[in-house]
């Protein structure tokens, strides 16, 4: 669409008064920066020469008023660190902005005026300080929300103060960068679809990108959802559900200023380390940082103190790997019931049976008399219980007995000092003796006493599966599966390893959870998880007892998980786990990642009728390509390779199903070409060739991708559709499969 010369020349001069503002701002935040650290510097400076005693002699009642007159200067040095680091944000943010200040305008009139408004939107807002004029509205702002949810005509936002009607008449978009206008366009339908097919046919980058100008309705609707105590998500591959979910973080930051809502209240739950770096620089990007991320490996290792836990990855590569069918098939088996609600019951009996059989209590004497008999301590126990954690309830026994020993311990004092006197004939050294005597003695009750209150976790989890006429009874009236015996004796061995596997990991982190607890996460406010697919309900039960006050958003594809088959009950099931009184389930049902014939050839691995809608972008058909040998095909992907290369493809993603096989094809590759392998929890930029096993490569995307084991032996069953699918829907532009010996029948 041509612009006549008048409105370019208001577009460019309104961008030179942007940026004059930004500079201006930018001047006076370095200023008052350099006086802060100045400042500090100073203060500190001043602190070291002031306060002459030493730190080490402060802490004490003697020397409280140089503790005072200490504080008195660490205060302010604390309040002007603050100050500077609040600045140095604010800096970025308008150097960010200088380089980019807005992306989008709607000229929008309210129902009651006569004037339509210009309305610039940015990543970040700017006001003019003299004038108190908005020269840039956050993408974040109410008012914002009209960009992305209507075209022009009339409409509406939703403010802190109800609903706000209106009109628009003009919607436009701008490409600006380092502070010029490339060119701007007046959006409809079609030409907004032409802006969005354009950014998709660029390269991938090596990390994950902001999508602010392009967010979609749908997409708008999950970010600025402020209703929901629990918001899931199923998105398709390439639906943009983790960029939603971050960007509904920043939105939630945003808003959290009147909510109180600060980082430290928001967790990310990402699904391994290579993919939390991915996605890393999407907060910072958007204004927010430090918002805590882990990956679930972490939580486990965590809560259970242990560092010897095979990760999720180590599991998968065992779960898939070639090698005896039967033991894999165990190994799924004893994840499947392991995970699930009905294993949950009979964990929770356990906890409701420990101390009635589990908890091995003991008459407790002192100076001759009963302090407390057995019956009266689980009595006692079996009151309290229920109140708190197990092991609570127990120290709280512990400390009721020291109590009523302690009230005992000055008459068994005397009475130890006469015995000693009487033994010895001496009084000299009387004392002494009898204090050493009575610290053996309290020492020996501790250790009594603690026979009963002290537990192990990892033991008790033992004895429950080595006792299998217990674990029958506590598992009466619940379905288990036809191979239970197998999987008792299949974890009785498992273990006597020296790590410990990581579906009992996971059993073991609630056993936890639920007997001793767990305090670090539970002001949480917030949790995005993500690939929420690969979790079983024994997940989202640790998930709730560790932030039990948070609202979650959930982003998962039942289509993408691994090593087992889902459908939409998985949503259910996180439901009536979390227990919230507002939950939802939205459906992302448009892919952007894929062109349109990637698409289509990947929903072969799709059941029929499955629905998925392509945003269409045309490129070129993905093939098939054999050859009679390794050494063959190995050259036919080199040649692919090289073609991508003088295509421009900067990132090119060799998709294997294990990391034993990507582990194989780079050093069969590795003198050949430049090549890297990704290994598990290995953290690095994706860019170049490297190979990849196809659990790792979820939620990340390359410019092409080749398959580089589609054959028989690898891909055969119902569970190697999905990781077919996953495989085929991590490319953007170009999408090819290699084999030898005999094709994968999937195919």
């Amino acid at each position: 669409m041509e612009h006549n010369q008048a409105e370019l020349d208001f577009e460019y001069r309104r961008l030179e008064q942007t940026l004059s503002i930004a500079k201006k701002h930018l001047s006076s935040v370095r200023l008052r920066s350099e006086d802060n650290k100045a400042a500090i510097l100073s203060a500190k400076q001043e602190m070291r020469e002031d306060t002459s005693h030493s730190i080490s002699g402060l802490w004490s009642m003697d020397n409280f008023h140089e503790l005072v007159e200490l504080s008195q200067y660490a205060n302010p040095v604390s309040e002007k660190v603050s100050e500077y680091e609040r600045d140095a944000n604010k800096i970025l943010a308008l150097e960010r902005l200088i380089n980019s200040p807005y992306f989008a305008r709607i000229d929008f009139k309210f129902d009651d005026e006569d004037s339509f408004e210009t309305i610039y939107i940015g990543r970040s807002s700017l006001q003019d300080d003299e004038t108190h004029e908005i020269y840039v509205y956050d993408w974040r702002s109410p008012l914002s929300s009209v960009f992305y949810r209507f075209g022009t005509g009339k409409v509406f936002y939703e403010s802190p103060g109800g609903r706000i009607t209106g009109e628009v008449n003009l919607k436009r978009q701008y490409e600006i960068n380092k502070g010029k206008l490339d060119y701007f366009f007046d959006a409809d339908i079609q030409i907004i679809d032409e802006f969005l097919r354009k950014l998709l046919s660029q390269n991938a980058s090596s990390k994950m990108k902001t999508i602010v100008e392009t967010i979609q309705r749908d997409q708008d609707m999950i970010i600025r959802d402020m209703e929901m105590d629990l918001l899931m998500v199923q998105g398709a591959a390439g639906s943009g559900k983790t960029s939603v979910a971050l960007h509904r973080v920043a939105y939630l930051m945003y808003q959290g200023l009147a909510a109180k809502l600060s980082s430290n209240d928001i967790v990310i739950i990402s699904p391994h380390t290579l993919f939390e770096k991915y996605i890393a620089n999407v907060l910072p990007e958007l204004g927010e940082s430090n918002v805590h991320s882990l990956v679930f490996d972490e939580i486990l290792r965590k809560v259970l103190q242990c560092e010897a836990i095979q990760t999720r990855n180590q599991f998968l590569e065992a779960l898939l790997s070639p090698g005896g069918i039967q033991d894999r098939m165990l190994l799924k088996k004893s994840m499947a019931f392991k995970g699930s609600s009905q294993f949950i019951e009979i964990l929770k009996r356990f906890i409701d049976d420990l101390p009635h059989r589990r908890i091995q209590f003991s008459d407790i004497y002192y100076d001759g008399k009963t302090m407390a008999s057995r019956q009266l301590l689980k009595a006692k126990l079996l009151k309290d219980y229920k109140q708190a954690p197990l092991s609570s309830s127990l120290k709280q026994l512990e400390k009721s007995i020291l109590k009523s020993v302690h009230q005992q311990r000055k008459n068994r004092l005397e009475k130890l000092k006469t015995f000693i006197s009487e033994q010895t004939g001496q009084d000299f050294a009387v004392e002494e003796a009898a204090r050493r005597l009575s610290i053996l003695e309290s020492t020996a009750l501790l250790h009594q006493i603690r026979k009963f209150t002290e537990f192990d976790c990892t033991e008790l989890y033992q004895k429950l599966f080595s006792d299998k006429n217990y674990f029958y009874r506590l598992a009466r009236g619940i379905q288990l599966p036809n191979c239970i015996e197998e999987i008792i004796d299949f974890t009785c061995d498992n273990l006597k390893k020296d790590y410990l596997p990581y579906d009992d990991a996971l059993a073991l982190a609630f056993l936890h959870l639920k007997t001793k607890g767990y305090t670090d996460y539970k002001d949480i406010k917030q949790v995005v998880i993500d690939e929420a697919q690969d979790y079983y309900p024994l997940h989202f039960e640790i998930l709730h007892a560790l932030f039990p006050k948070s609202r979650y958003t959930i982003l998962g594809d039942i289509k993408q998980t691994v090593g087992k088959q889902e459908d939409l009950s998985l949503y259910d099931q996180a439901s009536k786990v979390f227990s919230k009184q507002n939950s939802a389930l939205v459906t992302l049902d448009k892919s952007f990642r894929c062109t349109k014939e990637i698409l289509t050839y990947s929903t072969k691995f799709l059941d029929p009728g499955f629905k998925l809608n392509s945003f269409s972008r045309e490129g070129d058909e993905p093939a098939v390509f054999t050859a009679p040998n390794q050494a063959a095909l190995d050259q036919l992907m080199i040649h692919e390779i090289n073609t991508c290369r003088k295509k421009g493809y900067q990132s090119i993603g060799l998709i294997c199903k294990t990391e034993q096989d990507a582990g194989s094809l780079y050093q069969r590759l590795k003198d050949q070409i430049p090549i890297q392998v990704i290994k598990d929890d290995v953290q690095m930029e994706l860019n170049g060739v490297f190979t990849i096993p196809v659990y790792l490569s979820k939620g990340l995307e390359f410019d092409a991708v080749l398959i580089c084991d589609a054959d028989q032996e690898h891909y055969y069953s119902e569970d190697d559709k999905n990781l077919l699918y996953i495989a085929c829907t991590r490319a953007l532009h170009r999408l090819n499969l290699f084999y030898t010996r005999d094709i994968s029948p999937l195919l």
